[in-house]
Parts: C-alpha cells; structure tokens; sequence
C-alpha cells in the first residue's frame, strides 16, 4: 500500500530535516549496498568463533593456560571477521578490484521502480 501524498511529504520533511541536523548519523544510517555484509564472512568468522570458544573449553578443562589465551584470541578474530563489511577488505577474494556498481538487489531494483513512479507523476 503506496504512502498518501501527504504521508511522503511528511517522510521528505523528516529526512531533510535529520540530514540537516545529523548528516553523520543520517549517512550512516543510509543504504550502502557496496558496504554490505558478506554471508561467507559472516559463516567464516562465526566457524571461527566457535572453534575458538572450543579452544578455550580444552585449556580450561585441561588447565593449559596458553591453549586457553590461545583459544579467546581465536574466538575474537572470529567475531572480528564475521563483523567486517565488504568496504573494508578494498578487494575481491579472487584479488580483482571490488565492484564500484552495486548488485541489482530486491530493494534496489524497488527504489528505481518507486523513483520512476514519483518522476511520472510531477
């Protein structure tokens, strides 16, 4: 169901409104679709965690001490990789450049359909 004239003038209000008075937060809090979350990342540093957090089990269990701070380091670079985006890494896995055009996505291709609306009907 498409917002009432009224309701999307409201919503343009909004949003002017917060990137005049916060356009950091308002940056940020925008789509980016080239800093999305990678799904292999994401699975990597969680197998990641997982293995360190049974690193850390097996030190404590076997009151090995360097197994164990081995382990916690282990399971935090885990946590780290599967909280990286895809910006950060500046590069493909396969060491070509990262794509500068984002994917055609769902939402993507939704915000052109509602932007050809709005350009038809003004």
């Amino acid at each position: 169901m498409p917002l009432s004239e009224h309701e999307q003038k409201l919503l343009e209000q909004l949003e002017k409104q917060l990137h005049e008075d916060d356009p950091k937060f308002a940056n940020t809090m925008g789509s980016d679709p080239i800093r999305s979350w990678s799904t292999r990342h994401v699975i990597i540093g969680v197998l990641g965690a997982i293995a360190g957090i049974l690193l850390l089990l097996v030190g404590v269990s076997l009151q090995a001490i360097p197994v164990g701070v081995l382990g916690f380091i282990v399971m935090g670079a885990g946590v780290y990789f599967a909280t990286l985006r895809g910006a950060a890494f500046g590069k493909s896995s396969k060491g070509k450049p990262a794509r500068t055009k984002p994917k055609s996505t769902f939402m993507s291709s939704l915000e052109e359909r509602w932007d050809e609306r709005r350009r038809d009907d003004h």
